[in-house]
């Protein structure tokens, strides 16, 4: 088949690469001429895993195309997808001015009949404003189509190869014929593919993300409670997530969930069932838990050291808001290093992938070390924002030596107390 996506971000490329690995002949495309430049010489402008690897391979084989030319893309295209970013404005909704534009080129391009499909993240109803916009610019025939991604970063690729369910609204037939047929190589296994109205498509993903964050939100104030009676959060997760109606994902407490997806998604779904008179209670709670829980690790810092915390250096492992990723949009460790350094303490972070986006944040006002054992130096507290892989087992007779003193605020409960008691450690975790 032959695809067109307009959008090169984390979903427009994820897509592009996995829909050519299948066959189709994609171009993507992008009005960032240095974007795209990188693209065409197999070079990917975030990590991911598994993904440059997969835009080689089928560049190399003419499966998928980059450009700056919307129109050409457009005429020599069965689908058109829309993978642009729908940023959250102030008030809490998505944006969707850059939607809007696009799919306004892609009406004037058009050359015949064609599916426009929404892969953005877009609140309900956008499907019919892009139909109307589309409408007012051509005759030609056309179909609009809601296709929601469910996509980790971290395992994009795999979830997209290998998806839970494939969730397309259309209301034209034709068009869900389409659809379907597109997406069957990546369901063999069973993953069953829904076909229903563009409404519950779009509000599906929303849902989806906001049950997960209330998830998350919810076990960090358990763990919270925990706190306050001495109990071990870690027990008390594991007895609820043996319960097949709960089950035990997104249940580990921490520092707060953030990213391009969790806190843009929760808002908006507030922001779009306010302005129809609803109060989403719940949500707005699950926001407020968030933003509080990003702050309780440098509160455990700021009891342990008292007044005395300026001029003491914070060693701080992980910047990016999740591992596998150099993605530090609404980044828990954004809150965490700006408040020690209005405390007036130093702080000395790594992270295997985010360094590069972490100095366009904080700029100088940090020290960026090379490794992680680097950032010890002279420390006296580490803190673990980001539970990446490298973390969870590190030579802690090294960690000992390196720092000025054995102290470690663990967000993440990558280490056994009783463990770092032995070992000598004055350690503190969430909810343990």
């Amino acid at each position: 088949m032959k695809i067109a996506v307009v959008g090169t971000g984390y979903v427009g490329l994820v897509l592009g690469a996995c829909l050519a690995e299948s066959g189709n002949d994609v171009t993507c495309v992008d009005k960032d001429t240095s974007k795209v430049s990188l693209l065409r010489r197999g070079k990917v402008p975030f990590y991911e895993p598994g993904l440059e690897e997969l835009v080689k391979r089928n560049k190399a084989e003419g499966r998928l195309v980059f450009t700056t030319e919307l129109p050409k893309a457009v005429r020599a295209s069965e689908v058109v997808f829309i993978a642009v970013g729908t940023p959250q404005g102030e008030d809490g909704s998505a944006d969707l001015r850059h939607v809007m534009n696009v799919a306004r080129d892609i009406a004037r391009a058009m050359n015949g009949y064609k599916v426009i499909v929404d892969k953005s993240t877009v609140p309900v109803g956008t499907s019919e404003k892009v139909r109307e916009v589309v409408r007012r610019e051509t005759t030609h025939p056309f179909s609009v189509v809601s296709n929601p991604e469910f996509l980790k970063q971290g395992a994009a690729v795999d979830d997209f190869m290998k998806p839970d369910r494939v969730v397309i609204g259309a209301e034209d037939p034709r068009a869900a014929e389409i659809m379907v047929k597109l997406h069957k190589p990546f369901t063999r296994t069973g993953a069953p593919i829904m076909v229903m109205d563009c409404a519950s498509a779009e509000l599906a993903k929303y849902a989806s993300n906001a049950i997960l964050a209330t998830k998350i939100s919810f076990m960090n104030e358990i763990a919270n409670v925990c706190d306050l009676f001495g109990a071990d959060v870690d027990r008390v997760r594991q007895a609820v997530g043996s319960d097949r109606r709960i089950g035990s994902s997104f249940l580990f407490p921490g520092v707060g969930y953030g990213g391009s997806c969790f806190p843009k998604d929760v808002k908006a779904l507030a922001k779009f069932s306010a302005d129809q008179k609803y109060d989403f209670k719940i949500l707005k709670a699950v926001d407020q838990v968030n933003e509080y829980q990003k702050r309780v690790l440098v509160k455990k810092i700021e009891s342990h050291f008292g007044n005395a915390l300026k001029g003491k250096t914070v060693a701080v492992w992980g910047l990016a808001f999740k591992p596998k990723t150099d993605d530090m949009r609404e980044a828990p460790s954004i809150p965490i290093v700006e408040a020690l350094l209005a405390k007036g303490a130093k702080v000395q972070a790594y992270d295997p992938e985010a360094m590069k986006v972490a100095k366009g944040i904080f700029g100088n006002k940090i020290t960026y070390a090379a490794k992680n054992y680097e950032a010890l130096k002279g420390a006296d507290a580490l803190a673990i924002v980001t539970e990446w892989q490298e973390f969870r087992e590190p030579d802690f007779a090294r960690i000992k030596k390196l720092m000025r003193a054995p102290v470690i605020f663990d967000g993440r409960n990558i280490y056994q107390p009783d463990q770092m008691k032995t070992l000598g450690f004055t350690y503190f975790s969430i909810g343990r």
